[in-house]
This record gives C-alpha cells, sequence and structure tokens, in this order.
C-alpha cells in the first residue's frame, strides 16, 4: 500500500566511462604536482647546489660573510670549520655552512 516497488537501474558501460572518468579526476592533482616541482622543488634544488659550490671553493683569503653577518677573511682552512680574521688580530673560529657569500676581493679595509 504504502510501499512503491523498487525498479533496478541499468549500469552503464563501466569498462570504458569508469577508466576515463577516474583518469580525469587524477589529472588535476597530477597538474598540481608538475607545477609545484617547478615552483619550488626545482629552483629549491638549484640554490642548494650553489650554495654547496661556494662552500667547496672556499679558500683561504677568500673575503667572506657569514651568516651572522660579519665579515672577514679566512686565515685558516678546516674540514668542517674555518678561521676568520674580522680585525686586526681578532679571529673567530665558524662552521664552513655558516659562510653565505664570497666578497670580491679588497672589499674588506
Amino acid at each position: 500500500m504504502f510501499i512503491s516497488s523498487a525498479f533496478a537501474q541499468t549500469v552503464p558501460a563501466a569498462a570504458e566511462g569508469g577508466m576515463q572518468s577516474s583518469l580525469m579526476s587524477m589529472l588535476p592533482l597530477v597538474l598540481m604536482f608538475v607545477v609545484l616541482y617547478f615552483v619550488m622543488i626545482r629552483p629549491q634544488m638549484k640554490r642548494q647546489k650553489e650554495a654547496r659550490a661556494l662552500i667547496e671553493a672556499l679558500a683561504k683569503g677568500d673575503e667572506v660573510v657569514t651568516a651572522g653577518g660579519m665579515l672577514g677573511k679566512i686565515s685558516k682552512l678546516g674540514e668542517t670549520y674555518l678561521t676568520v680574521e674580522l680585525g686586526a688580530g681578532v679571529e673567530a673560529q665558524i662552521q664552513r655552512s655558516a659562510v653565505v657569500q664570497v666578497l670580491p676581493k679588497g672589499t674588506i679595509k
């Protein structure tokens, strides 16, 4: 009396339509990853490579800027540490990774 008859719906062709719709739903995710790679990941890897090359190329007598903002001339080099002459008779031992920039010769007077 109050219950109507239930009819089964026909199932669309799932082999072609289901596969295509799932690929289309994955497309925005794939595009977001590609954009993320070219906007964030790739430039960061390039900066890390340049910083590594800068640290490996340090030599005695180079004028450098440290991460703390101090300017000085390299007086001794070690594997992980280097000694920077900050002024007349003032030397500080810092990590190689603390060097952020190499200045042109004659910048510090």
